[in-house]
């Protein structure tokens, strides 16, 4: 046998080199192998019909929230990666440099699929998020040090990808526009790009964007008002033209409370599609509005964005934000992180983050993944779920919510 695993008779899509065709392709060694029109089936160990499928680079979700157990809002990535197609989560910030470590022992080197990090600029990380409790971890500016920030990228530089940072009335409370130029600093310092949330203003839009730099990241670039990126009558205000001309890239992060149709027809429009699409995944919108990346891809792709640059936004654009550039494509010789995707018909009526509904006639969904050569499938591939709910979880606890997702125990 030369070959671990043979995908065969899939429609290869591929992005990053500009191939959509039809094509078998082989992993051995945890890699790619050989990418062909005809692969014997007996030159490979174990063989997957991808008749029907897409074939495409494993998805990287380049905000999600998954230190489980460690902070409140965090999900099992290995729960989510087959049903997603996701095959690297990038935590956004949920660990600062007091707990990255242990993010770093209990999750990370513990999970099947590949996780990597922002640092978040709080010491703490996220520590306070829940519809019971809201406390912004950037609130309290003596959270804020730069210098522990620098250490804890240089202990962790092989899984930390940047530094995040969370501005606006809900994550830093009356401190405005310092945790951004902290945060931008800590950076500097590390030679790492910057992602930036904004909510509810202070600060505004208009405040944060200036300071990004080219390669930072704008998360939440399509939130709805406040802080939205357009005029009520739907044009793009200015300095959004000017960020993206300036090489920041803008992420949508759709979470619980950041993605709203409206504004993203209207970017759309004005021909400022999304730089990259993820879920913001966390325990207060797995079970909706946002599910997760896949479900993302296909709001996106009910809103006219063409199925090859949904799939660039998932798969080489946050490759090159996170400057991993044996990531996210299908290239002989890459890692072989793959997802095996398919375009389920039907009618399908999607929610965003203020519950405005939008119907579609078709949505992505997931056979399963390869992780290092290593098939994954997904075992409820005929499972679409309900994508109109929008959980609020108002009147529970935490401990409800974590007692229903994970179970108890």
């Amino acid at each position: 046998m030369q070959f671990d695993l043979l995908l065969k008779g899939g429609r290869l899509i591929d992005p990053a080199s500009g191939l959509d065709a039809q094509r078998d392709l082989a992993i051995a060694g945890g890699r790619i192998a050989a990418i062909d029109a005809d692969i014997p089936f007996d030159r490979a160990a174990r063989v997957i019909d991808a008749t029907g499928s897409i074939v495409a680079p494993g998805l990287i979700d380049l905000h999600s929230h998954v230190y489980w157990g460690g902070t409140s809002l965090g999900v099992d990535a290995d729960r989510l990666a087959a049903k997603s197609g996701t095959t690297t989560f990038i935590d956004a910030g949920s660990a600062g440099a007091g707990n990255f470590l242990g993010f770093r022992r209990h999750v990370i080197e513990r999970s099947k699929v590949r996780i990597l990090a922002y640092v978040n600029i709080s010491f703490a990380g996220i520590f306070g998020f829940s519809q019971t409790v809201a406390v912004g971890e950037c609130s309290d500016l003596r959270l804020c040090e730069p210098r522990e920030t620098v250490a804890a990228v240089r202990e962790h530089a092989d899984m930390i990808v940047g530094v995040k940072v969370r501005s606006g009335r809900h994550a830093g409370g009356s401190s405005g526009i310092a945790p951004v130029d902290l945060a931008l600093e800590a950076a500097d310092q590390a030679g790492l790009p910057l992602m930036a949330h904004i909510d509810e203003p202070p600060p505004g839009r208009s405040e944060v964007l200036p300071r990004l730099r080219k390669g930072d990241v704008l998360t939440h670039c399509f939130r709805p008002f406040p802080n939205a990126p357009i005029f009520a009558s739907g044009a793009v205000r200015p300095d959004m033209r000017l960020a993206r001309e300036r090489g920041v890239i803008f992420d949508i992060g759709h979470g619980m409370g950041s993605f709203d149709f409206e504004v993203a027809k209207a970017m759309l429009k004005e021909g400022l599609a999304p730089d990259v699409i993820s879920s913001d995944v966390h325990l207060y919108c797995v079970d909706g509005p946002a599910f997760d990346i896949l479900l993302c891809m296909s709001k996106l792709l009910a809103l006219g964005m063409p199925l090859v640059e949904v799939l660039r936004a998932a798969t080489q654009r946050p490759a090159e934000a996170i400057a991993r550039p044996e990531l996210g494509t299908l290239a002989v010789g890459a890692v072989g992180d793959i997802a095996v995707l398919r375009l389920r018909q039907g009618r399908f009526t999607f929610v965003d983050a203020v519950g405005a509904s939008l119907v579609a006639e078709q949505r992505l969904v997931s056979d399963g993944i390869v992780i290092g050569g290593n098939w994954w499938p997904n075992e409820a591939a005929n499972d679409f779920g309900d994508t109109e709910r929008f959980e609020a979880h108002a009147h529970e606890t935490h401990v409800d919510v974590v007692s229903r997702h994970f179970g108890q125990g």
